[in-house]
């Protein structure tokens, strides 16, 4: 890489090395992009594309946030040069083909939620306050206070509130 940089003519500015694998918290990239953010450096230069986003939605988004900042991306190994006007088309497809895959994405969880909506199941979170309605009504006549009621059937007051509040509409 710092044959690559020297060839190209460009000074070494910051160097980035994380060694940790899946992170969620990338403390150095974080790093890197708030120098980019500052006009501190003029491109990022990577070994491998999949090395600098975890994700294509991730990695289209760094970079497209680069380009607005006006920061070049090179990734060597994919031969990936967003400096140059091959480079940029070649980030325009992935673009389209990652826009694409989300639309697919989107298509399949549409389906399976349709499918099991025929199939009878009940999409959403489990009711399990209202499996205890007619305990929390009965309990409300005997003059027990909602925050007791709530206490004794394990459930929130809110639900207590919400399941008496129907009686009364």
């Amino acid at each position: 890489m710092r044959e690559y940089a020297t060839r190209r003519g460009w000074q070494i500015g910051l160097q980035v090395k994380e060694i940790a694998s899946g992170a969620s918290q990338r403390e150095s990239r974080e790093e890197l992009l708030a120098a980019a953010r500052r006009r501190e450096i003029d491109v990022v230069l990577v070994w491998r594309l999949d090395r600098w986003g975890r994700s294509v939605t991730d990695l289209l988004a760094t970079l497209q946030e680069l380009e607005h900042l006006g920061v070049g991306f090179v990734s060597l190994t994919e031969a990936l040069d967003l400096t140059t006007p091959a480079g940029r088309a070649m980030a325009g497809l992935l673009a389209v083909f990652a826009e694409f895959e989300r639309e697919i994405l989107r298509e399949r969880v549409r389906a399976g939620l349709e499918q099991a909506r025929r199939n009878g199941q009940r999409l959403g979170r489990p009711r399990t306050a209202a499996l205890h309605a007619a305990q929390v009504r009965e309990l409300h006549r005997a003059g027990i206070s909602k925050a007791e009621i709530a206490r004794r059937v394990q459930i929130g007051r809110t639900s207590v509130r919400r399941i008496l509040a129907v009686n009364r509409r």
